[in-house]
């Protein structure tokens, strides 16, 4: 037998596991399937990479058995277009020998073709709650025969504001139904949000919150502005052995800038992707990236949460994200699937508080290298070296309230060796 088999998964369902290269069980999958499947309200926390779409995927389309009418009885809310396209293929793509019907709705787009593949009957619906409440109001989304409801990424959904769209979701689908919840981390918020719409649920955590997947080879490589950064990666993505890499920027900008770079190089192809990019530009992108048709995807986080993109063999971390546990997110994005990755985390020195914290959240120390002789060190851009030491010294007040700026501890410094030559006052 499978471990798939001991889990009580019919064979249908371990065909398409089998046609998707899975023989055996993650330990989410293992600890969650057989209580989703007993019916029982089911909190999963698990890192990024460890298949919890299959987690509660697998047992929610067993129940489902078969189509069944023209109402929707399972719904997973997502909180990004693009993520509801990854659950919404993967669902589909495990439920190839059923006639169960899965099918994802999400804004950008007009919303009409998605009414009309709704009425023509949906068993299992993935949707952004916005999404989701716009055509529920038009009065053409049926929500009675809704018997399951996921909340996928739930810890980004409560960063991203969606909480009154959930409460508003939640009181117009049936009150008696099996609730699921399935994050990244387990942060008070998705705890306050597991407290108000799941009753008793069973919590299963298959690692402690902020561990990256152990077989992401990370490291730290100090560069001393952006344009250096941007010469650091210009000589790196000449090695042939960066497959498939994600490169992550803090803002719309720096992505646009790295994107531009790499257009420059002899490396290879690569997409943009960021929440300023038109809806059909932004799935076209991430697709050609799936697909193997580019070697790089340039973005900020709006897909370092759940997409599944199993070849990925680099990130890159142009800029540190503000966020820590946004960090193991983007890591994530490679090492899935049982296979090996590795991230670089570009840092400049006033990064190197954030990392400190990054550090003490995954519990482990980074390694740091210096910048390769290769690599020229770029100038400052207008206003970034002052930015760059205020930020420093900001963050040195912070921990010591009697710090008085760089400036102040110059003049110290001279005035000791009897170097100062300031005015005298008087």
């Amino acid at each position: 037998m499978t471990g798939f088999e001991q889990l009580k998964l019919t064979r249908q369902f371990i065909n398409a596991l089998v046609d998707m290269g899975f023989t055996d069980p993650t330990e989410i999958q293992v600890k969650a399937i057989p209580s989703i499947l007993n019916g029982q309200h089911v909190v999963g926390i698990a890192p990024t990479g460890t298949g919890k779409t299959a987690a509660y995927g697998l047992p929610l389309l067993q129940m489902l058995k078969y189509a069944k009418g023209d109402q929707i009885r399972a719904l997973v809310l997502a909180p990004s277009k693009e993520l509801v396209i990854q659950i919404h293929e993967k669902l589909a793509e495990l439920a190839k020998y059923t006639d169960l019907r899965v099918y994802g709705i999400f804004g950008g787009v007009g919303p009409k073709a998605q009414i009309d593949q709704i009425a023509k009957g949906v068993d299992i619906l993935v949707a952004t709650p916005g999404r989701f409440l716009e055509i529920y109001l038009k009065g053409k989304l049926p929500t009675k025969q809704i018997k399951h409801l996921v909340l996928d990424e739930a810890d980004k959904m409560m960063d991203m504001g969606f909480m009154p769209q959930l409460r508003n979701v939640l009181e117009v689908i049936p009150r008696k139904r099996q609730n699921l919840l399935f994050s990244a981390t387990f942060s008070q918020r998705v705890e306050l949000l597991s407290e108000e719409f799941l009753e008793f649920p069973i919590r299963i955590e298959v690692e402690p919150q902020g561990t990256p997947v152990k077989r992401i080879n990370q490291r730290i490589i100090s560069a001393k502005n952006r344009l250096t950064k941007i010469n650091y990666l210009s000589w790196i993505f000449r090695d042939s052995q960066l497959e498939r890499v994600i490169i992550f920027t803090k803002t719309r900008e720096a992505a646009t800038a790295v994107y531009h770079t790499l257009e420059n190089l002899e490396s290879g192809c690569s997409r943009l992707l960021h929440a300023n990019k038109g809806q059909n530009f932004r799935i076209n992108s991430y697709r050609d990236f799936q697909e193997g048709n580019v070697r790089f995807l340039v973005t900020t986080d709006v897909v370092a949460r759940g997409i599944d993109i199993t070849d990925v063999s680099h990130v890159i971390n142009f800029d540190v994200p503000m966020r820590y546990e946004d960090y193991v997110h983007r890591i994530g994005r490679t090492g899935r699937a049982g296979k090996s990755g590795e991230s670089i985390t570009l840092i400049q020195d006033d990064d190197r508080w954030h990392i400190k914290k990054i550090e003490k959240l995954i519990g482990m120390s980074i390694p740091q290298e210096d910048l390769p002789k290769e690599v020229a060190v770029g100038d400052f851009l207008p206003g970034e070296e002052k930015h760059i030491l205020r930020e420093i010294d900001r963050r040195k007040k912070q921990e010591d309230p009697s710090f008085q700026g760089a400036f102040h501890e110059k003049k110290k410094t001279l005035m000791k060796k009897g170097l100062w030559k300031g005015k005298k006052r008087g």
